[in-house]
């Protein structure tokens, strides 16, 4: 600014406007350096707090994180607990389907062979099959009759598969009486073999109310078991749920490092306080000058037209400046405001955090008992697999007892008709001999007569009384006690049927418990 000249005195009054407008904006300008000035120096505190808040916030961020993992190795380790549990039920699943197939198989099969009526039907004399309705049968598992004797002697009781087997009328070694029977008997034959849907089947000998029983028992046993697998069915998916919500729970890292955002923040107010500070300094430089030229003009100097111009044009400049310092202002301000932001938010994932970690202790609680239930489901699912497995070799024991019945049928079959073979023809060589006998005695009578007629008259009637007796007839008659054996009538395609039956199970050994 040029030196005062002399200038007329009504110039002044405006001279005095433009340093107050000048001391104004220094003021102004003083205020607003200060208070960025305390703000700048706030910030410089509150990106430490930041810092050091930034620093739990990730020590924790990190410690729960690896909580997180371990309690996903939980969820995952009894997942595979299940998984194996599971394994081995769908393995004993697969061991039961093999099983009921079989059994049912067998079942079938002996469905489809008939018995003879003989087999089971007239009196007990005839029947093959013993009585079916035994008053021993409330005495006997699942109501099987009394085991048939041998040589007079009770036999073993058969084992617990054996009991789904029963018993018509009649039993074996019984004898019919009367021709009458016979005459029956044979009637009913014709009627029977008309039509063979009407016969019974081996089937029909089957106790299937005792396998339903024990099919019932085996399929409440298994829901049993899958009531006890589906106590621990919702853990895994319930623990990664839990843990999925809580990290993405967890802050979010930010993309610039917190360091990085704090050190740019506090060079970017350096640089802003070093310019206000600039413009203060030409505030106070346009002050002193104008109070300086001021106090030239209250001693009696005056001012060219061109030193108050530029005086007017250095004061007018001053709202550019204050307009700068005010925007200096508000960026010092504004980078202030996100640093207390940014301790805030920090602060508030810190105590999120805190929060989180509450939640996962409750978690540890919650995964030891689920631990603790998953071993108990263990415990109880391998003691319900044994009894389960123990019902399937039961179905073993029935599909091998009920082969063991249709093998010792067939062979029945076979041992009928061979004693057919041999009670015809022993009563075809008994027939026979009463014939020649008859024979015999009806040559012998005719002599005896033709020597009577010749000599009788010239004989003494006392010599030798008995010359005129018949010849002693002679009959062939069962052994004392016994009656004639009566054998069932059976077809010969049901005697093919069972010999090819036998045929296509030649490695089924059938003992003398068969039946």
């Amino acid at each position: 600014m040029s030196h005062p000249a002399p200038s007329e005195p009504t110039e002044q009054p405006h001279l005095v406007s433009l340093v107050l407008q000048s001391k104004k904006a220094l003021q102004h300008g003083e205020q607003l350096c200060s208070r960025a000035q305390s703000q700048y120096n706030t910030s410089a505190q509150e990106a430490i707090e930041v810092l050091a808040l930034d620093a739990k916030v990730r020590w924790i961020a990190e410690a729960i994180g690896e909580q997180l993992k371990l309690a996903a190795g939980v969820a995952k380790a009894i997942e595979e607990k299940r998984a194996a549990l599971a394994k081995q039920v769908k393995s004993w699943d697969t061991s039961r389907t093999k099983h009921t197939d079989s059994l049912e198989s067998i079942l079938e099969s002996l469905g489809g062979q008939v018995v003879p009526p003989d087999f089971y039907e007239t009196s007990a004399a005839s029947s093959l099959f013993g009585s079916q309705h035994s008053d021993d049968d409330e005495d006997q598992p699942f109501g099987i009759s009394e085991p048939r004797r041998q040589n007079g002697h009770p036999m073993s009781p058969p084992v617990s598969p054996s009991a789904t087997l029963r018993r018509p009328s009649g039993s074996f070694g019984d004898k019919g009486k009367g021709k009458a029977k016979n005459t029956l008997l044979q009637e009913r034959r014709k009627i029977a073999k008309a039509d063979r849907s009407k016969w019974k089947t081996l089937r029909d000998f089957v106790d299937d109310r005792a396998i339903e029983d024990i099919l019932e028992t085996i399929e409440n046993d298994r829901n049993t078991l899958e009531d006890i697998l589906n106590q621990t069915v919702d853990y895994p998916p319930s623990l990664r749920n839990t843990i999925a919500s809580l990290r993405d729970s967890l802050p979010t890292p930010p993309q610039v490092p917190i360091l990085t955002q704090m050190q740019d923040a506090l060079i970017a107010q350096d640089t802003t306080i070093a310019s206000m500070a600039e413009k203060l300094e030409s505030l106070a430089g346009h002050y002193d000058e104008m109070a300086g030229a001021l106090k030239d003009t209250e001693a009696g100097e005056a001012f060219s037209d061109e030193d108050m111009q530029a005086m007017n044009r250095d004061t007018e400049e001053l709202p550019i400046i204050m307009s700068e310092l005010d925007d200096c202002a508000k960026q010092i301000e504004g980078q202030f405001n996100r640093l207390v932001n940014s301790r805030k938010s920090s602060q508030q994932d810190l105590d999120h955090l805190l929060h989180v970690l509450n939640d996962l202790e409750e978690l540890g609680d919650i995964m030891s008992e689920m631990l603790l239930t998953q071993d108990s489901v263990e415990i109880k699912c391998e003691e319900a697999l044994t009894s389960l497995q123990q019902r399937l070799e039961t179905l073993d024991h029935l599909h091998e007892r009920y082969v063991l019945y249709q093998t010792a049928f067939n062979k029945l079959m076979l041992e009928m008709a061979r004693r057919r073979h041999y009670k015809d023809a022993t009563e075809n060589i008994v027939n026979g001999m009463i014939s020649q006998l008859e024979a015999m005695s009806e040559e012998e009578s005719q002599l005896r007569k033709h020597f009577n007629a010749e000599c009788g008259a010239h004989l003494p009637e006392d010599i030798c009384l008995s010359i005129g007796n018949e010849p002693t007839r002679w009959d062939v008659l069962p052994w004392p006690g016994d009656a004639r054996e009566i054998l069932p009538e059976i077809d010969a395609d049901l005697i093919v049927e069972a010999r090819e039956r036998l045929q296509g199970h030649s490695d089924i050994v059938v003992g003398p418990e068969s039946l």
